[in-house]
C-alpha cells in the first residue's frame, strides 16, 4: 500500500508526484476549457475505477465537488483514496475477530500458555477444564434463550473434544508401551505367587489392545518370560492365565519367532501330555498351539521344533477332544487340530491312525460339545482335509459322516450376526468339498445320492437365499454336484444336467449367480 506524502512535499513534487492529485492537476482543469476538463474528469474516473474496489460507485463524489477535492490536503485526498483501495480479505478477517477479548478465547489462552510437549497429562487435563466449561456456558446461553453465539460455541466445543481424543490416543499409546516393558520386566523379576498374578493379568489386559502392542511386549521379552511362569511348578495355578497371555502374544510374527528361541513348543507339548494339570490348563495350552500353527501366520511353516513334538500334540488333542466337558475346551482342541491339518499332511495320517473320525463324529451329536457353528467349522475343516487319504472314506462310511455331511449343508445362522453368518458358509463351503473329494468312491457317491446330497446341492446351487448369496459355496456345491453326477446321473433331471453339470463350470456359475430366488 502506498505511503501518505507529508504536506511539505504535496506542493514541491513534480510530475508524477502527489502533486498530480493536488495544486497541479487543478491548474490543468482550470486553463482548459469546457470539453477538455468533461474530457478530463471522465478519464479521472475511468481511472478510479480501476483501482482496487472502484466498482463501489456511492464512493466516487459529484462532479461538482472534485475540482474542491483536488484543492484540499494531499493527505485528505489519500484517505478519500483509501476507500476505492479496500482489500476484501483483510477486511474479512477484520471483521471475524472482536476488537476486545471475549470468553470464547479464554480456552485458547489458557492452552497456549500451558504445558510442553514433555507433560501431555497436565495438556489433557486443561483441556478436560476447558470442554466443561465450553458446555457450562452453553447450558446458560440455553437456559437465558440466548441464541446468538450458540452455534460458534458448539463449534469450538467439537473441535476442542476431537483434540482431546486425538491427544488420548497419543498418551495412551505412549503410556500401554512403557506399562508394557514395565510388566514385562516385573514379571521376569517377582518370584511372589501373588504378584505375578496381577502382573500377568494386566498384561493380559494391555494384549487386548491389538497386534502393535503385542510386537512390542514380544519384543521386550514377554513370552519369555511367560514360559519362565510356565516352567515353575509353584506356579501352577497360574498357568491359564500365562497361557492365554501367550496366546494373545503369538497372533504376531515375533510372538512366535520368540516361543521358537525359548522351546516354547516343547513346554506346550509337556503341558498337553501331562494328565495332572487341569483341563483348563491343557486347553488353553491348546488355544496356544491353533495360534502358533495359524496359516495366517507365514512364519509356522518354518517351526522345526513342532514337527519333533507334533505326535504327542496331536495325539494329546484328540484325547482333549474327546474327554472335553464343555464346548469352549472342544473348541480350542478342535481349532488346534484343524490348523495342523493344514501345517502338515502327515498330521491328517496320524488322525486317521487315531480314529479321529469316530470322535468327532461322536461329538457333533453331542450339544454340550458341539453347539456353535464355529465348532462345526472346525470339524468339517478337519474332514476335508482328512478326505484327500483313500483311506478316510471307509470311516466316513462306517461313522455314517455322509448323513452329517448332509446336515451341514444345511448349517444356518441363528443370531444373524455376521460372524456367525461367515461361520455358516464356511461351514457349507466345506462340506461340499469333503463330500466331492469323498465321492471318487463309488460307494461313498452311492450313499450321498440315496441320503438326496444331489437335490440339496441343487437347491443351494439355484436359491441364492440359501447359501446367503456367497459365490464359494455355489462354486464348491457346482463341484460336488458334477462329482455325483459322474457317478450316478441318473439321480438329475434334464435340465439340471443341461444347466449345471454339461456347462462349462464358469458358464453354470453365471447362471446361478444371476438367477432370481423362484423357480417354476
Amino acid at each position: 500500500m502506498r505511503r501518505p506524502p507529508s504536506n511539505g512535499e504535496a506542493a514541491s513534487k513534480g510530475p508524477g508526484g502527489w502533486g498530480l492529485w493536488g495544486v497541479q492537476e487543478s491548474r490543468r482543469l482550470c486553463c482548459a476549457g469546457h470539453d477538455r476538463c468533461e474530457q478530463a474528469l471522465l478519464q479521472i474516473g475511468i481511472n478510479m475505477m480501476a483501482l482496487p474496489g472502484g466498482h463501489h460507485l456511492d464512493s466516487v463524489t459529484l462532479p461538482g465537488q472534485r475540482l474542491h477535492l483536488m484543492q484540499v490536503d494531499s493527505v485528505q485526498r489519500w484517505m478519500e483514496d483509501l476507500k476505492l483501495m479496500t482489500e476484501c480479505e483483510c477486511m474479512c478477517v477484520l471483521q471475524a475477530k472482536p476488537i476486545s477479548l471475549e470468553e470464547d478465547a479464554q480456552g485458547d489462552l489458557i492452552l497456549a500458555g500451558g504445558p510442553g510437549p514433555g507433560d501431555p497429562l497436565q495438556l489433557l487435563l486443561k483441556r478436560g477444564w476447558v470442554i466443561s466449561t465450553e458446555l457450562r456456558r452453553i447450558g446458560q446461553k440455553l437456559a437465558q434463550d440466548r441464541w446468538a453465539r450458540v452455534h460458534s460455541m458448539s463449534v469450538r466445543l467439537t473441535c476442542h473434544a476431537r483434540s482431546m481424543v486425538s491427544e488420548y490416543s497419543a498418551v495412551s499409546r505412549n503410556s500401554s508401551k512403557e506399562m508394557g516393558q514395565a510388566l514385562v520386566r516385573k514379571i521376569d523379576a517377582s518370584d511372589n505367587i501373588y504378584t505375578t498374578e496381577s502382573t500377568t493379568g494386566n498384561l493380559f489386559s494391555l494384549t487386548q489392545e491389538g497386534a502393535p502392542l503385542c510386537r512390542i511386549i514380544a519384543k521386550e521379552g514377554g513370552v519369555v518370560a511367560l514360559f519362565k511362569i510356565c516352567r515353575q511348578d509353584t506356579f501352577r495355578c497360574l498357568y491359564p492365565q500365562a497361557l492365554r497371555t501367550l496366546a494373545s502374544i503369538c497372533c504376531v510374527e515375533e510372538g512366535v519367532h520368540q516361543l521358537e528361541k525359548v522351546d516354547g513348543v516343547l513346554c506346550l507339548a509337556d503341558i498337553l501330555t501331562d494328565d495332572s494339570h487341569s483341563e483348563a490348563t491343557r486347553a488353553e495350552a491348546a488355544a496356544v498351539v491353533a495360534q502358533v500353527t495359524s496359516p495366517h501366520l507365514p512364519v509356522t511353516q518354518h517351526l522345526s521344533s513342532f514337527m519333533e513334538s507334533m505326535e504327542e500334540i496331536v495325539t494329546a488333542l484328540v484325547k482333549l477332544c474327546q474327554e472335553a466337558s464343555s464346548g469352549e475346551v472342544f473348541l480350542l482342541a478342535s481349532a488346534a487340530l484343524a490348523n495342523i491339518t493344514f501345517f502338515d499332511t502327515m498330521a491328517c495320517e496320524m488322525l486317521l491312525q487315531l480314529n479321529a473320525i469316530r470322535v468327532l463324529l461322536e461329538a457333533c451329536s453331542d450339544k454340550q460339545r458341539v453347539d456353535t457353528p464355529y465348532t462345526r467349522d472346525q470339524i468339517v475343516t478337519i474332514l476335508a482335509n482328512m478326505s484327500v487319504l483313500e483311506q478316510c472314506a471307509s470311516d466316513i462310511i462306517q461313522e455314517n459322516g455322509v448323513q452329517l455331511i448332509m446336515g451341514m449343508l444345511s448349517e444356518k445362522p441363528r443370531s444373524g450376526t455376521p460372524a456367525e453368518v461367515a461361520a455358516c458358509e464356511r461351514v457349507q463351503q466345506k462340506a461340499a468339498v469333503t463330500l466331492a473329494r469323498l465321492s471318487r468312491d463309488p460307494d461313498v457317491a452311492r450313499e450321498a445320492v440315496r441320503l438326496s446330497c444331489m437335490s440339496r446341492l441343487i437347491e443351494l446351487c439355484r436359491s441364492p437365499s440359501e447359501r446367503n448369496s456367497s459365490d464359494a459355496v455355489l462354486v464348491a456345491c457346482l463341484a460336488a454336484l458334477r462329482r455325483l453326477a459322474g457317478v450316478c446321473p441318473e439321480g438329475l433331471q434334464d435340465s439340471d444336467f443341461q444347466q449345471l453339470v454339461q456347462p462349462r463350470l464358469v458358464d453354470s456359475f453365471l447362471l446361478c449367480s444371476n438367477m432370481e430366488e423362484s423357480f417354476v
